[in-house]
């Protein structure tokens, strides 16, 4: 499953869209919380989520768009949203105003390793 950020003023937010059969479509932000960003940052390739975002802070998605997932509930710890709990591909009862978004964490500096003493 892919997932990708759009409208974001940097690669690390913007509103959540998932692919499904070849359809890119969003995600409701019904029961959205920072646990199901965790997942979705983390699929991106980020360490996790500052924050997940409601109420279409990112904007709407395409009118011909479909709503693909509403009421997820991940527990933080899945690999994929694909694996959470939701209501049902396309299955929902949204408006694109509130699609979700999310805002991920920086990730860390290349493969350098920094040390610190206390």
């Amino acid at each position: 499953m892919q997932v990708r950020l759009i409208n974001g003023s940097t690669e690390r937010e913007g509103r959540v869209e998932v692919l499904y059969k070849g359809e890119w479509g969003t995600v409701c932000d019904d029961d959205f919380d920072i646990l199901d960003a965790n997942v979705i940052c983390r699929m991106l390739g980020f360490p996790g989520a500052v924050s997940a975002e409601i109420n279409g802070r990112f904007g709407a998605g395409n009118s011909s768009q479909t709503v693909l997932l509403d009421d997820l509930w991940c527990s933080g710890k899945e690999a994929s949203v694909a694996s959470c709990s939701f209501r049902g591909w396309g299955s929902h009862d949204c408006t694109h105003s509130e699609d979700a978004g999310v805002v991920c964490k920086e990730k860390p500096p290349g493969n350098s390793s920094v040390l610190t003493s206390l």
